[in-house]
This record gives structure tokens, sequence and C-alpha cells, in this order.
């Protein structure tokens, strides 16, 4: 079984920018039609999610997964993690 981080940068992005907007987050499931249980768990750093339930969440904030290039470097910290 993964580990949880709620440290990803998609969960944090996300708990913050709802809280910036002053939502909750079963406020915030209402408004995108996403599920709560996802948002919850989205937030709380679940390591498997589905990508387009990500993306209908991060569209609402107007963004999008997207691959970026990784160094060499951040590539072995992420096998070493």
């Amino acid at each position: 079984m993964e580990d949880w981080s709620r440290d990803n940068p998609i969960a944090e992005f996300t708990r913050q920018r709802r809280r910036e907007l002053k939502l909750t987050q079963v406020e915030l499931s209402d408004i995108t039609g996403v599920g709560l249980r996802f948002i919850r768990e989205l937030e709380q750093g679940k390591p498997s999610l589905m990508m387009n339930k990500v993306n209908e969440l991060l569209l609402f904030f107007g963004h999008t997964l997207t691959p970026i290039e990784l160094s060499r470097e951040q590539r072995l910290k992420l096998i070493e993690d």
C-alpha cells in the first residue's frame, strides 16, 4: 500500500486554492460535481486517483495536469522516496 502525503503538490494546491475561495470541501464538491470523498482523498494525498477527476477539479481553478521534465536529481530523489 502506498503512503498518503498531504504534502504532495496537487493536494497542497487544491487545499490552498479552496481555502483562498473560502469554500468547504462540501461546497467545492457541490460546485464542481466532483464527489466529496474524492476531494477529501485528494487533499489528504491519496497516491492513486483518477486523472480525469483530478482534472475536473483543477479546471475549476483554471489549471490542468501537465507533464513536466524533471532533472536527474529530482528523478533520483523520487526513486529513493
